[in-house]
């Protein structure tokens, strides 16, 4: 007696321990369906949409994307080489107006102090001068020039503080307004390429982008496939270890099986045509289909009783009807609910024979 008890304190304790292995993995995938959702709810905000992802030669891609997704590496070092020639042919403007005779006032930063220039800072809100944007340009700490639009913006920023600060007659302003206008020639010879490359750097920026979201709509695709497998993996271990509980549960009392029997009859004719599947699901030689069926249920395995008891319980619970006839207190045998039990018995056998719309006769032995 002491082993079959530790038996079934081994088998709860297992039970126990796959319930609560499913439920850590039903709040993962709660997690992770949380997720895809906002996901999509996102791209639906943003009248993108979660596009459809196939598959395609062994790699995901976007329908209706016609560029495959770019080697970002790749793409970017070829854009910095791109750069770099634009850099260096800029650097030949600027060594070309640096070594211009009137360009010796703007090489370095404006002495205000030795030349008394005491409002200076008042008129100039941002000084520039050549050799701040030769050290910005050879900068290695990220804090350089990203492109040569930047650095045309301050070569013209030193021109431009001297004019503001020097009268139009002032020598200072004069040889500013010289060097400007041979800078803005040789800058219009080189402003084609910059365009170009800003024009490109446009389209590979989208494309990016692009093939970011395609990553992304794959990955939340993948997610909401893996968790549909999941999901359908789950519901079958959880039908297994119903199954299982089921065949380990103790056999039904002669007064039990009575009482299933009163609860049969009140079930709807559909799920009435569903209880006798199950019993016909182990009895080949059951006939669940005559117009008139006898349900003998001691001839039934305890697998089979315990599955109509739970499909029997569930059903009237649906149907709204429940009444406590099928869950039996198995240690209560006191007369008033052996009375009660009684009364039940007899209304449903009552019900039973005077119930015209059963589509069969269902009578229990």
């Amino acid at each position: 007696m002491d082993s079959i008890v530790g038996d079934q304190v081994n088998d709860l304790e297992g039970f126990r321990g796959s319930i609560d292995e499913i439920l850590t993995r039903v709040h993962k995938i709660e997690k992770q369906l949380v997720e895809v959702e906002q996901f999509c709810n996102v791209q639906v905000n943003n009248s993108k949409g979660c596009s459809v992802v196939k598959e395609k030669g062994g790699e995901k891609h976007l329908v209706g994307t016609k560029k495959p997704p770019q080697d970002s590496s790749r793409t970017e070092t070829a854009a910095a080489k791109r750069m770099q020639e634009l850099m260096r042919q800029f650097s030949t403007i600027l060594r070309q107006i640096t070594q211009h005779k009137w360009a010796w006032p703007f090489l370095d930063p404006v002495d205000v102090e030795g030349l008394g220039l005491h409002d200076y800072y008042e008129v100039i809100d941002k000084p520039m001068d050549f050799s701040t944007i030769k050290s910005k340009m050879e900068a290695k700490d990220g804090s350089g020039y990203k492109n040569v639009q930047e650095i045309y913006a301050d070569v013209r920023l030193i021109f431009k503080n001297a004019m503001k600060y020097n009268n139009e007659k002032h020598d200072v302003h004069v040889m500013a307004k010289t060097l400007l206008e041979k800078f803005e020639e040789k800058w219009l010879q080189l402003l084609p390429k910059v365009a170009e490359e800003e024009k490109r750097q446009l389209e590979e920026e989208a494309q990016a982008q692009q093939d970011m979201q395609l990553s992304q709509e794959t990955s939340y695709a993948n997610m909401a496939r893996d968790l549909g497998i999941e999901l359908s993996e789950i519901d079958m271990h959880l039908k297994s270890l119903k199954e299982m509980a089921i065949q380990k549960f103790r056999k039904l009392s002669t007064r039990e099986k009575k009482m299933l029997g009163i609860a049969l009859v009140k079930l709807s004719p559909e799920k009435v045509d569903r209880a006798l599947e199950i019993v016909a699901e182990n009895n080949p030689s059951f006939q669940s289909t005559v117009a008139q069926v006898d349900l003998d249920f001691e001839a039934q395995s305890n697998y089979t009783s315990w599955k109509l008891k739970v499909f029997v319980k569930d059903a009237l619970e649906v149907q709204g009807n429940i009444s406590g006839v099928v869950a039996v207190n198995h240690n209560d045998n006191s007369d008033d609910k052996k009375n009660n039990f009684k009364r039940k018995r007899e209304f449903c056998d009552s019900y039973a024979k005077t119930n015209v719309k059963r589509t069969r006769k269902l009578s229990t032995l």
